[in-house]
């Protein structure tokens, strides 16, 4: 007796996965509830589950499209399957007879004489008159050149005629030029469909400013130690940032809105979606409630998100909604960037590279660790007074780290 096993429902606007991978294969056995496949979605990657135990036959393979219900497999009761030692052997017998069959046609033209081939006489002719064989027709049997044509080929094409082409063939660049072919993954497809959508359907518009990191350094080099002790996490930008935006938002409340249809939607809560790039591409967790948490509560947050994306474990719940989003492109060594706005989102932050250099401070020149910050916006719903109000109290905040844990 065997058991089908099929596509889970796995969300209520999925209608399709992708078989991405086979983590056993065909004819192993399995036990109950042991992780048998990874499917993956627009959104995000599941797991396969045996629904009881016995020998693994598979049925779909992997890249196949399954819709939601399709059989993946079969498990069926008892051992292993049988052994496919002889399946090789098989494959070999069938090279072989492919070999012997091909052989006969092999032997067969190399009995027949190659058209164009000239007499010893014609050969001799030619070779004295420096006429390449290959530029006369042969009018003898199977092409043959005879004496006669090569005595009539006085005003033939010599050797060097087919030179023309050289250069081509010179030209050629060198090294490989091979190129390969992937097919797009569900999430990369549906990432490419939102980010055009959110260029054509938004007034999209960027707007820059810089933060003196000095501040933050000097806070997380005296007090990171101690934070890790007493947390269990370490003390990193991200926080500051969360805490920073998530205390402007207050004040600029349409930057953490969104646009339905005719209406404009504000948010009295701030869920915080943070880019991250994950092995099969740009995911965006949300840290929900992050106006209520504590720098601790949040670099938590950050590093268990992380980790889940890294590992391809996120559901969809966890990056379902966010009203505004935050990208770091510095960990990558990105100087300036002008961020695409996460839709149905209405901003987006973008923190880049840490890099000392040359400010003004009360009229001297003094050398600071820098980072451009970039807001992009819908100019629909935010005006520039409200984006450039924004951006200036984050760096407010991130250059005075004490309003945030004030609140002023």
């Amino acid at each position: 007796m065997s058991l089908e096993i099929k596509v889970p429902p796995v969300g209520e606007s999925i209608t399709e996965v992708v078989l991405s991978r086979w983590i056993k294969n065909d004819g192993d056995v399995v036990e109950m509830d042991e992780v048998i496949a990874e499917l993956e979605s627009d959104k995000a990657t599941f797991e396969l589950t045996a629904e009881q135990a016995g020998t693994l036959k598979t049925i779909a393979a992997e890249g196949d499209t399954l819709a939601i219900g399709a059989v993946v497999c079969k498990i069926e009761d008892g051992g292993a399957a049988p052994a496919k030692a002889d399946a090789p052997k098989a494959e070999e017998k069938a090279v072989v007879a492919e070999d012997k069959t091909a052989a006969p046609v092999a032997e067969k033209s190399g009995e027949s004489y190659a058209t164009g081939t000239p007499s010893p006489a014609a050969g001799k002719i030619l070779a004295e008159k420096g006429i390449d064989a290959g530029a006369v027709k042969g009018t003898g049997v199977d092409g043959r050149i005879t004496k006669d044509d090569a005595v009539k080929a006085e005003a033939g094409k010599k050797p060097d005629a087919p030179k023309a082409s050289a250069p081509v063939a010179a030209a050629a660049p060198a090294g490989s030029r091979g190129e390969r072919r992937e097919k797009m993954s569900p999430l990369r497809r549906t990432v490419a469909k939102r980010l055009v959508a959110v260029k054509n359907e938004t007034a999209m518009l960027t707007t820059f400013n810089e933060v003196n990191m000095k501040p933050i350094m000097d806070l997380r080099g005296k007090y990171k130690d101690q934070f890790k002790e007493k947390f269990g996490v370490g003390l990193g930008f991200m926080s500051f940032f969360t805490k920073a935006v998530t205390e402007a938002l207050k004040d600029f409340p349409a930057v953490n809105g969104r646009i339905e249809g005719e209406e404009l939607v504000y948010n009295d809560f701030a869920d915080i979606s943070i880019a991250v790039s994950a092995p099969k591409g740009l995911v965006v967790p949300v840290i929900r409630n992050a106006e209520s948490m504590t720098l601790a509560q949040i670099e938590k947050s950050v590093l268990e998100l992380a980790l889940k994306a890294r590992d391809s474990k996120l559901t969809i719940e966890e990056m379902t909604g966010g009203t505004f989003t935050i990208t770091n492109g510095g960990v990558f060594g990105s100087m300036m960037s002008t961020p695409i706005i996460n839709a149905p989102q209405s901003a987006i932050l973008g923190m880049h590279n840490i890099v000392e250099r040359p400010v003004a401070e009360k009229g001297e020149v003094v050398i600071r660790p820098m980072m451009y910050v970039a807001l992009s916006y819908d100019h629909r719903i935010i005006d520039g007074r409200e984006s450039v109000g924004f951006l200036v109290r984050v760096k407010q905040l991130l250059e005075d780290p004490a309003r945030l844990l004030l609140g002023i």
